[in-house]
């Protein structure tokens, strides 16, 4: 086996752990959050929500079946990633399997992170990391490759305006149909610009920021993200603008925080966000539970709902909010992923009640 570096992980309470490098042999910093997926780390490492972030899997052995060839299909939209590049900004795994075997592998995990830039440390007791995550909360970190400086304190990713360094800089279409579909880049996940095509609209992905309340549409979906929704002010005064109409309006994570501001709901800041692929959710009313991926750092105050709103599902481990409806109007929303690629694909109805509302 391949001697690697000694790198170190320094938190922001002190804590250091030790390990080893099997990616890009560089420093790096953000805020340190774990995800519990078992599988799925080529989705989860081009995933935008998690941009400014450094990602622990608990999932002890990582790397085993490789990374798939990055293609495209006849739309422009990644098959096998959620993005065309790696957002995390750092990663932390336990156990890296030196050798992969998938029948549709190109090449290993250290060496698509080294193309990309990213460094990896391995060798960490990701389940004592985990635990102190959930303890004490997402907190801010560095990877430190041995004989590098550490420089000052960590910038905190959150007062950044991450969705404005994900989102698509200019106005892209997909698909062909009767109806059109404006969806508000966030941070998009392609699973999401799939679902909606493959149900036979046409889909205007539009930057962040951008005013899409004058285009021609029939229906406005508002994509995940990463970061503070609080930074996001421009996007939901459009959205606002959008709420004083009769036409379909739906989100997903980022989007139903933004719906949820746009409606004047408030949003605060988990201890340690849902990152999972095993979260149950309750739709509100029912006695209806489906298991769903996830990937926040920040929740909606369903407490702070105006008049005409009401929480669409909650989270069955917390009482958090996952979703938002309005009781007369088209307008709903989930903090989960219904897309959920990869993760369970007990929600994806939700895609064909947008589709139904046009």
């Amino acid at each position: 086996m391949e001697m690697r570096k000694k790198v170190t992980l320094v938190l922001q309470n002190g804590r250091r752990m030790e390990g080893r490098s099997f990616g890009y042999d560089g420093p790096c910093e953000g805020e340190v959050v774990f995800s519990t997926a078992v599988v799925g780390y080529p989705e989860s490492l081009t995933d935008p929500s998690y941009s400014g972030q450094i990602l622990c899997v608990t999932y002890p052995l990582i790397g085993n079946y490789g990374i798939p060839p990055m293609e495209v299909d006849s739309d422009g939209i990644c098959k096998t990633f959620e993005s065309e590049k790696i957002h995390v900004r750092g990663l932390i795994i336990s156990d890296y399997s030196e050798k992969y075997s998938h029948y549709d592998a190109v090449k290993s995990l250290g060496e698509w992170l080294q193309e990309h830039r990213i460094p990896g440390i391995c060798g960490v007791d990701t389940r004592a990391l985990t635990q102190m995550l959930r303890e004490e909360g997402a907190m801010l970190g560095r990877i430190v490759p041995e004989g590098s400086e550490e420089c000052g304190p960590v910038a905190d990713p959150n007062l950044e305006n991450q969705v404005a360094a994900v989102s698509c800089r200019e106005v892209i279409r997909y698909g062909r149909g009767e109806k059109k579909v404006v969806l508000v880049d966030c941070g998009v996940k392609h699973q999401i610009l799939r679902c909606l095509v493959e149900r036979g609209v046409e889909l205007i992905r539009v930057p962040w920021d951008y005013d899409f309340n004058n285009l021609e549409w029939d229906g406005l979906f508002i994509s995940n993200g990463p970061g503070n929704p609080a930074l996001c002010g421009v996007s939901v005064e459009h959205i606002r603008k959008a709420l004083e109409g009769d036409r379909p309006v739906c989100g997903i994570c980022m989007g139903n925080q933004l719906l949820s501001m746009a409606a004047g709901a408030g949003t605060y800041k988990l201890k340690y966000g849902h990152r999972s692929h095993n979260q149950p959710v309750r739709m509100v009313g029912t006695d209806k539970c489906f298991i769903t991926s996830q990937n926040h750092g920040f929740a909606v105050d369903a407490g702070s709902l105006p008049d005409g709103w009401e929480p669409y599902f909650v989270n069955m481990n917390d009482g958090t909010n996952e979703g938002i409806r309005h009781s007369s109007k088209p307008f709903f929303s989930a903090q989960f992923h219904p897309e959920a690629s990869s993760g369970p694909v007990d929600t994806d109805f939700f895609f064909d009640e947008f589709i139904s509302k046009l």
